[in-house]
């Protein structure tokens, strides 16, 4: 009689826990994925650059095809029409979204709608290209992902799928002309990838992000006390440019001068990328001192 009560027990709970088990065993449909790509550091100074692939930095959005629908690097799907990726690959795609040169807004209005139109004539698709600068799931080094690339143009027959041109310098002095010609021209800067490197998931120290900064001159006008790391040290410095805009900068400083900030009238020199809206440098960082009042 025991062992028949404790059989029966048995069975009603596998049959309870069973059901359960099975709902959180199974992903929900609308649960995000985001794909595992690689990502750029900061240009850092290269001894031989004909190591290296460099590239157009596009000013697009970054789009991972999974081999069956575009999505974004945070794992939104990506609404592009059904002729849009036609005949695209069953592999992964690493690229940008793009339009031109200085066409953001105009690209990220076309790629953020909730649904594509599929009317060729009147969608702005019709002029969006899936610039591709990498293959994810490819074992081979970057050298033998761009044979592929290319392999891959000749063998799609899909105008939408493009790829970012690829070339070597000999001397460091060809990549900064070609810096300069890209900025000259509206563009953002330039990618290097190391021609030896393998697909790395994450931060990926062989891929480098290469942008011109500008630099100017400020007048100090005070000081901001630092917290954490920077307790009773130098945060950052207001600062006052010649036209008359007054914001801060907090990067771009040694320890030394961290404890040992420029004084009040201290002119300096800051590098930044570009100007906001309002006017103001943006991702201003201390360069030097230029003269002291």
């Amino acid at each position: 009689m025991i062992k028949h009560s404790l059989l029966v027990i048995f069975i009603l709970i596998s049959a309870i826990s069973c059901p359960v088990i099975a709902q959180q065993a199974t992903p929900s449909a609308s649960q995000k994925v985001k794909p595992k790509i690689q990502h750029g550091i900061t240009y850092q100074v290269v001894a031989d650059i004909s190591l290296y692939y460099v590239s157009e930095k596009l000013d697009g959005v970054r789009g991972y095809w999974d081999g069956e629908q575009l999505l974004t690097r945070q794992g939104n799907i990506i609404h592009s029409p059904s002729w849009f990726t036609q005949h695209w690959p069953s592999f992964p795609i690493d690229g940008e979204l793009w339009l031109e040169r200085d066409k953001f807004q105009a690209l990220l209005s076309c790629v953020s709608k909730h649904s594509a139109e599929e009317n060729k004539t009147v969608s702005c698709w019709r002029e969006v290209r899936f610039m591709m600068f990498d293959l994810p799931k490819h074992q081979g080094d970057f050298n033998e992902r761009v044979n592929q690339m290319q392999h891959l143009l000749s063998q799609v027959p899909s105008p939408y799928l493009a790829m970012i041109k690829q070339v070597k310098f000999k001397k460091l002095s060809a990549l900064d002309k070609k810096l300069n010609e890209v900025i000259a021209d509206q563009g953002e800067g330039l990618m290097l990838h190391l021609a030896s490197a393998h697909y790395q998931i994450g931060r990926n120290s062989a891929l480098m992000k290469l942008k011109k900064h500008q630099d100017a001159e400020a007048t100090v006008i005070g000081h901001t006390k630092g917290k954490g790391k920077y307790q009773n040290q130098l945060g950052a410095i207001e600062v006052k440019t010649m036209d008359g805009i007054i914001f801060k900068i907090g990067s771009g400083f040694n320890d030394y001068q961290r404890a040992h900030p420029p004084k009040i009238g201290t002119i300096i020199t800051f590098k930044y990328n570009g100007l906001t809206n309002a006017g103001i440098p943006r991702f201003a960082r201390f360069w030097r001192i230029k003269t002291t009042k």
